[in-house]
């Protein structure tokens, strides 16, 4: 197998988990994920990604602060939210979420299940470990740039490992309520986290995978 090759198949395997067991994974494991995450390229080499990772009861006390937010408490962002969803967009959105809605049995018109499943956003889909990621606030949307990158790295490594993931951009949705738990300092913005650990393969959410456009949906050719 190529480099290509090994590279491509992270890729196609890798899903958003929303069903993950409480085995905790190993820290050299972490570490390496970590390392590899932060190879990624960064606008002047800034590196502007800080981490806060949770494990064991650390992990339970912000899951139990999070669900609290969720049931209590409006809303609060350091980055504006989408203004809308649009053309495509929009519907490959839709999509996801029948995929997922229709994954676990939950009926279109059930609007107190689907408020239950997006409840599960913020108790991590059960998994034993958070990567919450923050970023300078002097950075603006370079560093929000970047840190996407390094989002998408520590999925890949996860991968390559054995450990499942899911980007999670709804606890920033909760910025004051993140921000006062783990005392974070006004100029790191709350960006997203990353839920992880080994996914729980019985778990209906983790039954469907969702499409990708082709290259004539994403690429203008211009010869």
């Amino acid at each position: 197998m190529t480099h290509h090759d090994s590279l491509q198949h992270l890729l196609q395997t890798r899903h958003s988990c929303r069903g993950f067991l409480d085995t905790p994974v190993p820290r050299d494991v972490i570490e390496t994920i970590l390392q590899d995450a932060g190879r990624v390229p960064s606008w002047c080499n800034a590196q502007p990604w800080q981490v806060i990772l949770t494990s064991g009861a650390s992990t339970e006390a912000f899951r139990q602060v999070m669900l609290d937010a969720f049931d209590t408490q409006g809303a609060s962002t350091d980055f504006p939210p989408p203004s809308g969803y649009s053309g495509l967009r929009k519907a490959r959105r839709q999509t996801c979420g029948l995929q997922l809605y229709e994954a676990v049995g939950i009926e279109r018109a059930d609007k107190a299940g689907r408020a239950a499943q997006m409840r599960e956003n913020y108790a991590f889909f059960g998994a034993p470990h958070v990567a919450l990621i923050t970023t300078a606030a002097e950075l603006g949307s370079y560093g929000a740039l970047d840190c996407g990158g390094f989002i998408t790295a520590f999925c890949l490594s996860a991968q390559s490992q054995g450990v499942a993931t899911i980007p999670q951009a709804a606890l920033a949705f909760y910025a004051d309520t993140v921000r006062a738990h783990f005392d974070i300092s006004e100029d790191q913005l709350i960006l997203a986290a990353i839920s992880f650990g080994y996914a729980d393969m019985t778990h209906p959410a983790n039954a469907f995978r969702t499409e990708r456009a082709s290259l004539d949906e994403m690429v203008d050719w211009r010869d």
